[in-house]
């Protein structure tokens, strides 16, 4: 999904005007891109001029690290709230359980979408 680096954004306006469906406006001239309304056609980051519509695998790792340091802060919240090491090793083992969930999740989408490429039919 595409995002913009307000950064590199210098607010030309190039990816709101060819945006299909409306979904990019500037802000503070910064481009905002509205996520439940996009339909990842790809051409905002085709038109911009300065790179700054980004695609969010530059995100992994922001995202990676935002998940271990929520799994530590429930690890220390269930240690102080109750009681001792063993109930952070349970949180621990329920993020667990809760990731590898999410990993099947996208696993069977992937599977899904591929199987819609190998149709080249959109139901």
């Amino acid at each position: 999904m595409p995002w913009v680096d307000a950064d590199s954004c210098t607010g030309c306006g190039a990816c709101v005007d060819i945006c299909p469906v409306d979904t990019i406006c500037l802000e503070e001239d910064v481009a905002q891109i509205d996520m439940t309304h996009c339909i990842r056609c790809g051409r905002c980051h085709d038109v911009c001029p300065e790179e700054a519509v980004r695609h969010d695998s530059e995100k992994i790792p922001e995202e990676v690290e935002a998940n271990v340091a929520m799994a530590m802060a429930c690890m220390e919240a269930c240690i102080r709230h109750l009681g001792n090491e063993k109930e952070g090793q349970k949180c621990l083992n329920r993020l667990l359980k809760h990731f590898n969930k999410e990993k099947k999740v996208v696993e069977k989408t992937l599977e899904r979408l591929e199987m819609l490429r190998d149709t080249k039919a959109v139901h």
